[in-house]
């Protein structure tokens, strides 16, 4: 009698054990499951957001919170790559010591700044604010390459000082000639009618440099990058983002053939644009990208 009742306990003991796994095996599917569509279910929520009309108050907020001009909270950098912080009276920039160019230089282009009375002023110079060796005329001079600006003149004919400060050499890369008064020129008059269309736009731009070993100008030796690399925000009705890469050559190729996407251009960089928008915005404005659209 005793072994019938130990052996029933016995038996017992393991239909609860049994169970047991059962129910732990059924909540980890449940689980995963679950973390499997949250995945959907916030991309809808992403989709229905976007579709909303959104003001730039989001992003005016961060910019006024470090200053007006002040537009490095738009990117960031690696933590590896040398990054000194400058800020303009019309744009910001990051500037590497190693390659004497900008990492990135950014600026808000509003409709009222994309036009103006000011002539360009050609003044030409080195930046005293970032240290030797840099950038000098001499580097430039008797070489093929163009004094390449990156936030150009032409955005800022309003203003006599914004005007001067983009012909700081801090401002600018070699860049070749026919590339600088051909597709960038182009891109540049776009991203002003794109202003004088939606009321404003945030523009980041700047260098790539993927080769092994890179030509440099100059007895500062000022590194040529091998492409360039820009991206354009629209915060006006549904946000809406766009990017281009070129490479640093003549080029013939229509502009829409150089369209990437945000994300794309972050992968090529290993920069974080835009950081300061709320993830359901930046995300869904970073994947997407379509000349038509603009």
């Amino acid at each position: 009698m005793k072994r019938f009742i130990f052996g029933f306990i016995i038996i017992i003991l393991f239909l609860a054990l049994a169970i047991g796994q059962c129910n732990n095996t059924a909540e980890e599917s449940d689980l995963e499951m679950a973390s499997f569509y949250s995945g959907d279910v916030e991309l809808a929520e992403k989709e229905e957001i976007i579709a909303e009309p959104i003001q730039e108050q989001t992003i005016e907020k961060k910019i006024d919170e470090v200053g007006e001009s002040n537009m490095d909270g738009m990117v960031r950098l690696p933590a590896h790559i040398p990054n000194q912080l400058l800020s303009r009276t019309a744009y910001s920039l990051s500037y590497n010591k190693e390659t004497l160019c900008p990492n990135w230089v950014a600026w808000h282009l509003t409709a009222e700044h994309s036009n103006g009375d000011w002539a360009r002023s050609n003044d030409y110079r080195e930046d005293y604010n970032v240290p030797v060796p840099r950038a000098t005329n001499e580097d430039y001079r008797g070489c093929s390459w163009s004094r390449g600006h990156m936030c150009p003149a032409g955005d800022n004919k309003w203003d006599a000082n914004a005007m001067s400060e983009t012909f700081l050499l801090s401002n600018m890369c070699p860049q070749d000639r026919s590339l600088n008064s051909g597709l960038w020129n182009r891109l540049e008059m776009d991203c002003r009618n794109w202003a004088q269309k939606y009321g404003s736009v945030y523009i980041v731009c700047g260098p790539l440099f993927y080769n092994k070993e890179h030509e440099t100008i100059g007895m500062n030796k000022v590194v040529v990058p091998e492409a360039f690399f820009k991206v354009i925000l629209c915060m006006q009705g549904k946000p809406k983002a766009i990017g281009f890469v070129v490479k640093n050559n003549a080029g013939t190729k229509k502009k829409d053939q150089y369209v990437n996407t945000v994300d794309e251009i972050e992968h090529i960089t290993g920069y974080d644009f835009f950081s300061s928008l709320p993830d359901s915005i930046e995300n869904v404005v970073e994947a997407y990208s379509n000349i038509n659209d603009w």
